[in-house]
């Protein structure tokens, strides 16, 4: 490992993604989690578009998680009322709790994981 590499946090993210294994969550790609993460912590409207943009991946890579993660139940799509020709993206009650549980996994690991001297 490089000097720039944070060994602790390495093992934090290792701790929590095992956590998640183990449980009986969804299993989200790389992909899945960074749009489900820009649905949910960066404010309306959601878009393919702009979820394209956002992340710097095609369309079609957009539309795929998000066919994923709506049969999934963590996302839904509605109608932009005031535009037909574009679909909005929207959080679901599944989605915040499956966002919650996994922030109490990470703070879970963070504090199973010794700090350096401890």
């Amino acid at each position: 490992m490089t000097e720039k590499t944070n060994p602790r946090m390495l093992k934090v993210w290792r701790e929590a993604h095992l956590q998640s294994v183990r449980s009986q969550d969804p299993d989200l790609t790389s992909r899945q989690m960074s749009v489900l993460l820009s649905v949910y912590m960066t404010d309306p409207p959601h878009t393919v578009r702009g979820l394209s943009a956002e992340l710097n991946v095609t369309k079609p890579v957009i539309t795929r998680s998000l066919d994923t993660m709506g049969r999934m139940g963590l996302v839904k799509r509605k109608r932009d009322e005031s535009d037909k020709r574009s679909v909005l993206i929207q959080r679901t009650v599944k989605g915040a709790v499956y966002l919650s549980e996994l922030s109490d996994r990470i703070l879970e690991a963070d504090r199973a994981v010794p700090h350096d001297g401890e």
